[in-house]
């Protein structure tokens, strides 16, 4: 146990200084084997690299279509149209809404969270601007919008953490879906009241909008976009087939790629480097997932740790409870949603498959759990959140308080909601 708090503590501060997790995710993975007395090279070769493939092997073909799908919404300029019009019609007075709602469109359409924070925030910043908000929320509020409840709640979401459950529980994307609706309102209305309750304590104490550059959110840079409502189409055929007509995400996904091409084939010229680079995207996501999963590998096979799994197992009559718990520390010990469910679905998804058989708990609560457990997890070393910070120009400093309560306070309040919920057959 204290290799493994230290593993974590070190991949922290790794984190937090910037540096990679692809080469640091295995350096510390070789520091808890030697801590607990296993054979590093072994441990590196197998444990560290099985993991870490098995994984990228599992999940690739998505990570790399919906990076395609993204890019191509991105350079099609479709996201953005989407976008302004959301924020359009609630107003620039609620820069704060606005963002928010336009974030959670994109995400529950099957973009990626990378390109939602690309796509967003000169959207963001321009709108901020306007409402003489500070910039140190535009990141806590693309958090909310694109991290949580559509990433891991609302029923139906073609987002990665909402598929990884579904081959261990046999189940759909609109598993638990009582469960995911209460859970998605507790987060983002709770998160909603929270930041712009944090706006105007701000503004009180003369917190407001700070000019670093010029030129984002333009007038001639939405003029250029494209149709909205073309441009809502690719997301919406995306969700459709995925829940309505209930085909993989693969041919989904596959779809709607097809359906941008064609709605925007006088501008083929642009296809290929936008494929290129949305396929060069998914190779990155997926690596920096598989090295936080190879980590977690390691984690799991460190010998004191079936007990700490036999203790949590244990901690409950309530399935569901151990379950939660489990993902929601491997999610944060990876700095990975995705990363810590899968590792979680490899090590113990059948026991808890079974558990669904005997204790009669819907695998659709197991589900629905699994999920936003693995979104109430953001911890400073959290990959999507390193580049988030990045993007937007603040440091963890200016801003990680408020990412804290809207991407793991109110989320772990959710999880709890769920599993009541669940407790009492409101599924």
């Amino acid at each position: 146990m204290f290799s493994i708090l230290i593993g974590l503590i070190l991949l922290m501060v790794f984190a937090y200084l910037g540096w990679s997790i692809i080469w640091i995710a295995p350096i510390v993975a070789g520091v808890v084997a030697l801590m607990s007395g296993m054979d590093l090279m072994d441990t590196y070769t197998d444990t560290y690299m099985s993991g870490f493939v098995n994984f990228a092997k599992q999940w690739f073909p998505i990570f790399l279509l919906g990076a395609v799908f993204g890019k191509l919404m991105e350079d099609t300029g479709a996201a953005k149209s989407v976008a302004y019009q959301i924020t359009k019609m609630i107003g620039e007075k609620r820069a704060i809404l606005g963002v928010l709602v336009a974030s959670a469109v994109l995400t529950y359409g099957g973009v990626s969270l990378f390109v939602v924070v690309f796509a967003i925030y000169p959207i963001a910043l321009a709108l901020f601007r306007n409402a003489d908000i500070s910039r140190k929320l535009i990141a806590p509020t693309i958090v909310l919008g694109a991290f949580t409840f559509t990433m891991t709640a609302v029923p139906g979401t073609p987002q990665i953490q909402n598929l990884i459950p579904m081959k261990t529980f046999h189940t759909s994307p609109m598993a638990g879906s009582w469960m995911g609706v209460v859970s998605s309102l507790i987060m983002a209305v709770g998160g909603y009241l929270w930041l712009v309750g944090r706006q105007k304590k701000m503004a009180a104490n003369g917190d407001t909008f700070k000019e670093i550059s010029q030129g984002a959110g333009s007038n001639e840079e939405q003029q250029a976009l494209p149709n909205w409502i073309f441009s809502l189409l690719p997301l919406l055929l995306v969700v459709v087939l995925l829940n309505g007509i209930k085909l993989d995400a693969i041919p989904s996904l596959l779809a709607g790629i097809v359906l941008i091409l064609l709605m925007n084939v006088s501008r083929y010229k642009k296809f290929i480097p936008s494929i290129n680079e949305g396929a060069k995207g998914s190779v990155m996501a997926i690596i920096n997932t598989s090295a936080a999963v190879g980590f977690g590998a390691v984690v799991t096979s460190v010998p004191d740790f079936e007990r700490i799994t036999d203790l949590l197992l244990g901690i409950s009559s309530n399935p569901l409870i151990s379950e939660s718990l489990i993902v929601q520390i491997l999610a944060m010990i990876t700095g990975s949603a995705s990363g810590g469910m899968g590792i979680a679905m490899q090590a113990l998804g059948d026991t808890y498959y079974q558990l669904s058989q005997s204790t009669g708990v819907s695998p659709e609560a197991f589900h629905r759990m699994a999920s936003i457990a693995s979104g109430a997890s953001i911890l400073p070393h959290n990959g999507a959140l390193l580049t988030l910070l990045a993007v937007t120009n603040v440091t963890h400093k200016d801003c990680y308080k408020d990412v804290f309560i809207v991407g793991l306070v109110i989320p772990t309040i959710a999880v709890i909601a769920g599993i009541i919920m669940a407790s009492i057959g409101l599924i």
